[in-house]
C-alpha cells in the first residue's frame, strides 16, 4: 500500500529556509513513511489531519485514501505547531 508524497509549497519554502541538516532529516523522514504511513502517523486533535513526529519538528499530513496521497500540508517546530 504505497502512498505517493505531495508538499504544500509553504512546506517548500519552510525547507528551503531551514539548516541543510535539518531539511535533509525532514524529507527523508517524511519520504520513508509511504510504504506503511498509518504505523507512524497520528491523529492530530481538533483537526482532519495527521500528525508525524521529527524529532523536535513536526508534519501536518492529509491523507487521500482513494487515490493514496500524502499530502505535506504543515511544518514547523513542535513549540509552534501547538499554539
Amino acid at each position: 500500500m504505497t502512498f505517493s508524497i505531495n508538499w504544500h509549497p509553504k512546506t517548500q519554502d519552510f525547507l528551503r529556509k531551514s539548516p541543510k541538516h535539518i531539511a535533509i532529516r525532514i524529507s527523508k523522514k517524511v519520504r520513508s513513511i509511504k510504504d506503511k504511513p498509518f504505523h507512524f502517523l497520528e491523529h492530530y486533535e481538533g483537526e482532519n489531519v495527521y500528525k508525524l513526529r521529527i524529532g523536535d519538528y513536526r508534519a501536518l499530513i492529509d491523507v487521500d485514501f482513494t487515490e493514496k496521497v500524502l499530502f505535506v500540508l504543515h511544518l514547523e517546530h513542535r513549540k509552534k505547531v501547538y499554539k
